[in-house]
């Protein structure tokens, strides 16, 4: 137990709310990562899109028109400052949420830390893991949704952006933009492996045999216990 605090303190991520039981151990540690909140979540390369669309498209009817340089030039900026401060917040507000959020993985459960505003903390016992996914992205990062046998008690809105998007009717929550997606799916697989339901078992062996061939040696962004 001293041993896993000591662990939280010497680290970047936050400690436990309150102390494990006897017997329980921190298996991960970690953050989302700041690029995949930005781009996935908060969906800043399209906003930038929409921006510059709007810039080409001014640009364009404003020359067809026979406008001064001069003019066009100041016609430019008064979309360019409202597109830097939308991408500025939004960027900021990544940030904040990356700052907040803390997902730890233990021998019995998945606990979820997060809000900007209002911290809170949500349990997710091992056993209540129906199923799990790993979907990857072009830059090594990955999403891991979580199938939970008693989804009712998932809300959506509040557990936003750690959650499986679109999935309103039966909210997943989400392990979402980690930066070592494949390491912390294998080390997810191993925990599952070790729970008395069959299904949980079930969908070990299953991930072990795709995940585990891409997992690769432990990155200084986990922490094990």
């Amino acid at each position: 137990m001293k041993q896993d605090h000591q662990q939280f303190k010497t680290s970047e991520f936050k400690e436990l709310p309150t102390p494990l039981p006897v017997g329980e151990r921190v298996i991960w540690q970690g953050k989302p990562s700041f690029k995949g909140l930005a781009l996935r979540s908060f969906h800043i390369r399209e906003v930038a899109i929409y921006f510059g669309l709007l810039l080409a498209w001014r640009l364009w009817s404003n020359w067809s028109h026979g406008m001064q340089p001069s003019d066009i030039v100041i016609s430019a900026l008064w979309l360019i400052a409202p597109a830097i401060s939308a991408i500025a917040v939004l960027a900021g507000l990544a940030w904040l949420f990356r700052r907040a959020a803390c997902y730890t993985l233990t021998s019995k459960r998945i606990l979820f830390q997060f809000g900007v505003a209002l911290p809170m903390t949500m349990n997710i016992p091992l056993s209540k893991i129906t199923n799990a996914a790993l979907k990857k992205h072009h830059d090594g990062s990955g999403d891991i949704p979580l199938g939970v046998s008693d989804s009712k008690r998932v809300s959506y809105l509040l557990l936003w952006p750690h959650i499986r998007p679109w999935r309103l009717r039966e909210p997943e929550p989400m392990l979402c933009a980690l930066p070592d997606a494949a390491i912390v799916a294998a080390k997810l697989s191993e925990a599952l492996g070790g729970q008395p339901a069959p299904a949980a078992v079930a969908l070990s062996a299953t991930a072990n045999r795709n995940l585990l061939s891409g997992a690769t040696a432990n990155s200084p962004s986990t922490a094990a216990a």
